[in-house]
């Protein structure tokens, strides 16, 4: 007979209800433990979910898209930032071009207005003037009657070597007596000016062979007489300077470099020398082979002609 029932369950029973077919009350969809859900609710969160993500992937994308942008305007930024340097640069240097040019027109034109002469400076070319000047050097001219010297002859404002030997007008230029003068050979513009020390004057028609020392004539033993044997220059065409470089063994007359130098052809007097400053304006290797020159003939070095200086 079968005991009552009161309802109790046996011992250890489960009063948690039971779906048919699923004996361990797991869903019959949940067989990896997670609950599918697929309600309407659920099946719209998950979309939204998805679209969310969705969202993320075309923000980043975006973003991306943004930076990129950002690059290439700050691309374009310093692009034009170095641009501006570049202007900046070549502003820069024009400025320093005009300046030193300024600078150099003012240093010229107070030269000028010290000296009288334009130019006022001169490049030294040829030894003949050695060891009181040498080649490459750059000499300062001056007009020869601006301050003119104790013994200047006849208002030329030029002292001659002469005269500073023979008068109290101790006249030194360049550690000897008497200017050293910048002049045309025979007026001539176009040829290079020479730089030579005056030694004394001589008038129209001299015949200054007793005042010219023997050993600068050379085989010279008169004036006059024929052409070949003739000392040149004498008796003299006209007034003017006998002229003679310091290095050279005789007058730049004798050799018919130049008549008697006129008044009217000295360009100035040499005051002042820079060493080697002159090889600027006279190049280089030509500096160098006019310092190597041994002279012209047995006689002299030849003319030491001075280069205008300008733009040195």
């Amino acid at each position: 007979m079968s005991p009552p029932d009161d309802g109790a369950l046996p011992d250890g029973g489960d009063d948690s209800p039971r779906e048919s077919g699923d004996p361990g009350g797991r869903s019959p969809e949940g067989s990896g433990g997670d609950i599918a859900d697929n309600s309407p609710e659920t099946g719209e969160a998950g979309r939204a979910g998805t679209a969310d993500r969705g969202m993320v992937d075309a923000t980043g994308v975006e973003t991306r898209t943004e930076t990129g942008g950002e690059t290439e305007e700050l691309r374009e930024v310093r692009d034009v930032t170095n641009d501006e340097e570049e202007q900046l640069d070549w502003r820069t240097f024009a400025y320093d071009i005009v300046n030193s040019a300024v600078a150099v027109l003012l240093v010229g034109a107070l030269l000028f207005a010290v000296s009288g002469v334009w130019p006022p400076m001169v490049a030294i070319e040829s030894p003949s003037m050695t060891p009181q000047m040498q080649t490459g050097d750059l000499v300062f001219v001056m007009e020869e009657t601006r301050f003119p010297g104790e013994g200047a002859h006849e208002g030329t404002g030029v002292v001659t070597a002469r005269a500073g030997e023979t008068t109290d007008a101790d006249h030194r230029k360049f550690q000897r007596q008497g200017d050293v003068i910048v002049y045309e050979p025979r007026g001539n513009g176009e040829t290079t000016p020479i730089i030579h020390r005056a030694m004394f004057w001589v008038n129209e028609s001299e015949n200054w062979y007793e005042k010219a020392d023997k050993q600068a004539i050379g085989r010279y033993d008169a004036c006059g007489g024929t052409p070949g044997e003739a000392l040149p220059n004498c008796p003299a065409p006209h007034g003017g300077f006998v002229t003679k470089g310091d290095a050279n063994a005789r007058y730049d007359q004798v050799d018919d470099l130049s008549g008697p130098v006129k008044p009217a052809w000295v360009v100035g007097t040499a005051e002042v020398r820079v060493p080697l400053l002159g090889c600027i304006r006279l190049r280089s290797e030509r500096c160098l082979a006019a310092a190597g020159a041994t002279g012209l003939g047995p006689g002299g070095r030849g003319p030491s002609v001075a280069v205008n200086g300008t733009g040195v």
